[in-house]
């Protein structure tokens, strides 16, 4: 397990075992409301005040790595794919399935993936 700091409170950790999904963590108030944050190959979301979301970058399309996050869209600069975080579904082709969804639990203070 690799951790992963910026000097700020962001925490993350990122694990990579083969056939297994990727584990990641990161502290609650380092996901903006309304937005996103890309950690390694998760992207973590906060679309309401303490709901969060957790999904592959891997866009849908051609598994291309998902470069981009604005507010609650992320996009995949490889063919425009976009995506709304709050439900993971493309808005914008040539993708046409949703991106994987993650679980996620919060203790208060920790956001973390968990098996889905």
């Amino acid at each position: 397990m690799f951790l992963l700091g910026t000097g700020t409170t962001l925490a993350a950790a990122y694990l990579a075992a083969c056939g297994k999904e990727p584990s990641a963590q990161i502290a609650a108030k380092e996901i903006p409301v309304g937005g996103a944050i890309m950690i390694d190959e998760v992207i973590f979301a906060q679309p309401q005040e303490g709901v969060f979301k957790a999904w592959s970058r891997r866009c849908t399309h051609q598994n291309q790595m998902i470069t981009e996050v604005e507010g609650l869209t992320a996009t995949c600069t490889a063919h425009f794919s976009q995506y709304n975080l709050e439900d993971g579904t493309p808005i914008q082709g040539p993708a046409r399935g949703p991106l994987q969804e993650y679980g996620v639990s919060n203790d208060g203070g920790t956001v973390v993936t968990t098996a889905s």
